[in-house]
Order: C-alpha cells, then structure tokens, then sequence
C-alpha cells in the first residue's frame, strides 16, 4: 500500500462539446458502459494501489449528481475514520480568478493530510492503470515531476483538446503543449503526476501569487525546465472523454471484448462502482439481442444491436435500436427506431419515432426530468388536500 501518497481529482475539463449530456451533471458522473460512471476509474485505479486518502476538487457546476454517487465512498473502500474521501469546489471562480475562501478551505485538507506526496488525476482520462507501478519508477528516477503519457496513432480523431508531451533522449518531459491535430502519431498526456505535496503547494501557491489560479496540469505545463519531468509510458487502452463523439465512441468500444478486458479485467484490478439492488434483466421471446452489453433491471421485447442498455431501460416489442446508447429508465416504445442515438436519462421514444443520427455525429436526447404539466397539478391537488 503507498501508506505515504495521497491523491487529487482535478474536474476542470472542458465541457463545451458534451454540453448536452453535462447540462445536469458534472462530466465525472456521465454514466458509461451500462453501469459506471466515468469517475469511476480514476477512483478504482487510486485504491487499486492502496490509496486510501482522495480529495476530489470539482468545477462550478452542480455537484448533486456526483456526490449522490460517491456518497461515502464505501464501494471504493473509502469510507474511514481516518482519511478516506473528501469532495471540494475549484479554487476559482466562474471568472477563473482566485476564490479567497476556498484557497483557505482547500488549503487546510493538504496541510492536515499526513501523507507527502501527491498523485493527481484528471477523471476524463479512461484507463486501467498500475499506479503503484508509477510511483516506483517515479521514485527510482529521482525526478520532482512524473508524467503518464500514451503513445497514440489517432492523435488526430480520438484526442480533441489533449495535451502531448516531447520526449529528450532519456526519457524526461522536455515540452507539453496542446494536441492541434496536425498529427496522427503524438505522445498524448493521461494528466496523470506524480510528486512532492510540498511542491504542489508551492505551484499553486505561486500561481496565485501571479495573479490567478491555474490547474496542476497548467502548473506543471508552465514549469517544464524548472522542474525535473520523468516520462511513464503508458501502453494500455485509453479513452479521453471531453466531447459528444468521444463518449459515444468509448461506449461503442466496449462492445470489443478486449477492450472490455483491457479496461475491467487488467491483471485483477477491478473497477468499482455504485451498486444498486436491481433484479435481473428480462428478456421476452421476441427479443433479438447482438452484441450488446445490457444492465440488470431491463426488459426486452424488440431488437437490440451494437448497443449499451443502463439499468432500467426498456424496449418494446417491435422497437430496433442499433448502435445506440439507452441511459438509465428510459423507454424506446413499440416500432421505434433508433441508430447512432444516446438517449439519456428518463426519457420515452414513442411509438413509430424513427431517428437515425450519423456514428461521426451521434445524436442526444437531452436527460429529461419527468416533470411536466400534469405533476404539477397532482402536487398541487396534494398539499391542498393536507390543508
């Protein structure tokens, strides 16, 4: 167990191209693969390596849906006495500028953890990874920094707004800059470091002190050559999930059993998540289901291929989804059809809707909140009867 490293969740990814699946929740909660949630593997990957200490420092948007998800980190083994989980907000404001109040309250979690060193995460960064090997190599190079990269050959496709790194002759970080999609082949960042406690709250002490609050992936970015940088190859499966294209994309993945082994099964170390005591699926006679992961709590009466079904999903006797992905508690009603489609939470698709969207430009059926003009009446009639 890595007794004396803590860990930091950074959420300060760019939402601007998944806007439509994060109106509601933060990106580290989009549900992926039926059951999980994308913070899920950044969690899974800390404990994995005996990390028992995670502060998790979120953006300005609503953080319900995460914390309702997380709750008290028992799934993760993080429900303790001492240590555990720690959920914060951003130390800047929507404006970007320093938020005073939160520094001091951020601040006082690294100076009352014990452990001194630091290993950050981004949650948008997919992977299952042997952080525990990563810490070794970073202690055997005797480097301030270590950074986990990727050597990728779809660079161009699969990595929007991704940060590559240039590699000197032994190994070290000599650049990070931003991916510009020039090329295929590039060293992609998984935001995944490893350091000293005390030099992490020296960057951002001193990037505040210069006027502003920056990210440790800033932090470090705007610190290569005064800080030593060792590079950790990285040569797993890997998904970057900051775009409508990209989520649908991994999920797709999922459905190639490599993939699925590569990211749930590598070497023992599982990736937990919040279970729910939901019964099995039930599968009618006239269901036609093909390569397909289905959740517990469905029913299926229609056809269902190249697709992922959340928990709770329906599909009616003589509906087609293809290709598609069906979140939690939502009902794709008889003769519906649906291709290259996300349907998010709660909704229904009526019977006869036939949408069919293009896999380089997946459609989304924004989450609905099951609350329409008729709730309001019966809530209504309700407290007026307890009058």
């Amino acid at each position: 167990m890595l007794n004396n490293y803590m860990a930091i969740i950074f959420l300060a990814e760019s939402l601007d191209n998944i806007r439509s699946l994060t109106k509601m929740r933060p990106l580290a909660s989009l549900p992926v693969g039926g059951t999980y949630r994308i913070i899920d593997f950044s969690l899974s990957n800390l404990v994995n390596a005996g990390i028992r200490n995670v502060g998790i420092f979120g953006g300005n948007e609503d953080l319900n849906s995460l914390t309702d998800h997380i709750g008290r980190g028992t799934e993760w083994d993080l429900d303790r006495k001492k240590d555990g989980i720690f959920i914060f907000k951003q130390m800047a404001d929507s404006t970007y500028s320093t938020n005073i109040k939160r520094v001091k309250k951020n601040m006082e979690y690294f100076f009352r953890s014990k452990q001194q060193n630091v290993v950050v995460m981004s949650s948008h960064m997919v992977c299952n990874i042997d952080i525990a090997d990563v810490v070794k190599k970073h202690e055997e190079s005797g480097k301030d920094v270590t950074l986990v990269y990727k050597t990728v050959d779809n660079a161009n496709s699969r990595f929007d707004n991704c940060d590559s790194v240039k590699l000197g002759e032994n190994g070290e970080i000599t650049g990070i800059g931003q991916n510009l999609f020039f090329k295929k082949d590039e060293n992609i960042s998984l935001e995944i470091f490893v350091l000293k406690k005390e030099l992490l709250i020296k960057l951002i002490c001193d990037g505040i002190q210069n006027g502003a609050y920056y990210t440790v992936r800033d932090l470090i970015s705007r610190n290569v050559g005064r800080v030593s940088i060792n590079g950790y190859e990285f040569k797993g499966y890997l998904a970057c999930i900051n775009s409508t294209k990209e989520y649908f994309d991994f999920n797709m993945d999922l459905l190639n059993k490599e993939v699925r082994d590569d990211v749930f099964k590598k070497d023992d170390r599982n990736i937990f998540t919040k279970t729910k005591d939901t019964p099995p699926s039930m599968f009618k006679k006239s269901a036609q289901v093909v390569n397909s992961i289905i959740a517990n709590g469905c029913m299926l009466g229609g056809e269902v291929k190249n697709s992922i079904l959340a928990r709770g999903a329906v599909v009616e006797e003589g509906a087609i989804v293809e290709d598609s992905i069906i979140l939690q508690d939502s009902v794709v009603k008889s003769g519906a059809v649906l291709k290259n489609i996300i349907v998010d939470k709660n909704n229904v698709i009526k019977c006869n809707e036939k949408l069919i969207a293009s896999k380089n430009y997946p459609l989304v059926i924004e989450k609905s909140v099951k609350w329409d003009v008729e709730h309001y009446k019966d809530l209504l009639d309700y407290l007026k009867g307890k009058e």
